[in-house]
């Protein structure tokens, strides 16, 4: 049976622990308006062409924001189809890739846009005869809970 002291205890040990959590969490550095010179990003070979880190960290609205540029060789693609709760934008600079939505297949070229939504099948690949460079913005929201979604 619990008594009042054991109760206080347990108090006291929730709030030291949410305490800890919170200034854990705040001391995260938030990123703030920034500036990367493609020349100063390290790019890193991979099993499928290169890839460039850009930024990673907590922004003031989000609990992340996430930006790398990706290279494939010709026919590669980084990973299999697969789907995930954080949103991507994909905003291609050169090559061809092709684009796989829910299922769908579909090749874009320069300066095309691809936005793959929450939880939803995704997958990319060059599809062409010459390196594909694309950016990937990727974000994770406060709160975001996984809505219904095909999986394939």
């Amino acid at each position: 049976m619990l008594n009042r002291r054991d109760l206080l205890v347990a108090a006291v040990t929730a709030c030291a622990t949410l305490a800890v959590v919170v200034l854990a969490r705040s001391s995260a550095s938030v990123m703030r308006s920034t500036a990367v010179d493609w020349n100063a990003m390290e790019a890193k070979q991979t099993k499928y062409g290169m890839s460039r880190k850009v930024f990673q960290a907590p922004t003031p609205t989000l609990d992340e924001l996430e930006c790398h540029i990706t290279t494939l060789n010709p026919g590669q693609s980084p990973h299999a189809a697969h789907h995930h709760v954080d949103e991507e934008l994909i905003l291609v600079k050169e090559g061809t890739v092709e684009s796989t939505l829910n299922g769908v297949s579909r090749q874009v070229g320069p300066g095309s846009v691809i936005f793959q939504a929450s939880d939803e099948m995704h997958g990319i690949r060059n599809a062409g005869q010459t390196p594909a460079t694309y950016f990937v913005v990727k974000w994770k929201t406060p709160g975001k809970q996984s809505p219904a979604a095909p999986k394939q």
